[in-house]
């Protein structure tokens, strides 16, 4: 029997993962689960023990999701079902996927173990963001992140001027095209490609990477998760930037507004293969690295 009785399946809106969806739903079908698919999803399909749900009611009653897609369709599902407690199994039909490890081709070989509780679980950190007015009284959010909160200029050749605060310390004052505030997992996205460092999964703590500073001496930074990351927009009024929720969630922001950023208490659980390791990942998907020589 499987250790997971109610399995949820969310699928990238792309007719291309339709096969995928109905091979998933298929599989956890014959394993005795109940299957709810998530309305909408290409492949979806009512009947035969299948259940079209909404994302909401997956996150509800399900134990276990299975996302089929890319790393972009993790982190949507992602922010939905981590609040709920639902762990999640990605299946890979994006370009890189860092995250959604299982490949189609090897679906039930790797699906019967981790049903039957056989799998390697992480609990990565998220982050909270709210934005507040320049006079501390109009307020947004909170924004859950799983990867990062991003402030950039919403003009096109022009630089954002900025503090950043931890806590109610200063850090600096900062010109540049914006910062990007990474939890581990998103170490290996934006904030990679901006010259941070890359930060383990098992680690609390975050990094701050100024987008294209004007000033050399302005690096990366890597702080405690259990600090108030506090970034207050300045220059003249009619300023504008943009807060970005792992790319996906926008907010507008004003000169004096500050976006607050915190750690969540809620957590993204993640379901891998037994094999699973985390370099091996970075070595396969980014090039990191060297392979160890045969025979050690």
């Amino acid at each position: 029997m499987s250790e997971f009785q109610t399995v949820g399946v969310i699928g990238k809106r792309d007719p291309r993962v339709a096969a995928t969806v109905r091979a998933v739903c298929r599989h956890l079908r014959k394993r005795g689960c109940e299957v709810l698919v998530e309305r909408g999803a290409p492949g979806a399909t009512a009947g035969s023990g299948v259940v079209l749900a909404s994302r909401a009611e997956i996150a509800r009653r399900c134990d276990l999701a299975v996302v089929v897609g890319g790393d972009g369709t993790l982190l949507n599902a992602g922010r939905t079902l981590a609040p709920a407690g639902v762990p999640i199994i990605g299946v890979n039909q994006g370009r890189l996927g860092f995250m959604v490890d299982v490949a189609p081709e090897e679906l039930a070989r790797a699906l019967d173990p981790m049903l039957k509780g056989r799998y390697v679980r992480e609990r990565r950190l998220l982050l909270n963001a709210e934005i507040v007015g320049a006079r501390g009284q109009k307020r947004r959010g909170p924004f859950l992140a799983i990867n990062d909160v991003v402030l950039r200029n919403q003009a096109a050749v022009r630089m954002l001027e900025f503090q950043t605060w931890l806590d109610d310390e200063f850090i600096s004052l900062h010109r540049a095209d914006g910062i990007i505030v990474s939890t581990p997992t998103g170490s290996t996205a934006y904030a990679l490609s901006g010259g941070g460092p890359v930060l383990h999964p098992g680690l609390d703590a975050l990094a701050l990477v100024p987008i294209c500073p004007h000033t050399l001496s302005d690096r990366p930074v890597v702080i405690g998760s259990d600090r108030t990351v506090r970034i207050v927009l300045a220059g003249a009024r009619g300023t504008r930037a943009m807060c970005t929720c792992d790319g996906q969630q926008d907010e507008t922001l004003m000169s004096g507004d500050s976006v607050l950023i915190t750690r969540s208490e809620h957590a993204l659980e993640l379901i891998h293969p037994e094999n699973y390791r985390y370099f091996n990942i970075l070595r396969n998907k980014l090039h990191w690295g060297r392979e160890r020589p045969a025979g050690t």
